[in-house]
């Protein structure tokens, strides 16, 4: 699981519980952890500071989600290391 700015969703059902969100938050220290070869970061983690009561708010500086590295549907879980 990874933390990274809102606006990509796959069509995934996101199933994380709370714990794991705020654990990966914590993880993450409030920062983007996307390492997307798509986005102008390149394939290094993203690490845009992320606002946590933006959570799920699109279009906001410092809005984010809760996304799957891999995604359920191919395997994925919904573990905090995926």
């Amino acid at each position: 699981m990874f933390v990274n700015p809102v606006g990509e969703m796959e069509g995934n059902y996101m199933a994380f519980t709370n714990d794991t969100i705020m654990a990966a938050w914590r993880r993450a220290g409030g920062k983007c952890e996307c390492e997307r070869y798509s986005h102008s970061h390149g394939t290094r983690r993203c690490n845009k500071s992320l606002i946590w009561d933006y959570r799920g708010k699109d279009r906001f500086y410092g809005s984010w989600e809760a996304h799957h590295k891999t995604a359920v549907s191919v395997g994925g879980s919904d573990a905090l290391s995926n």
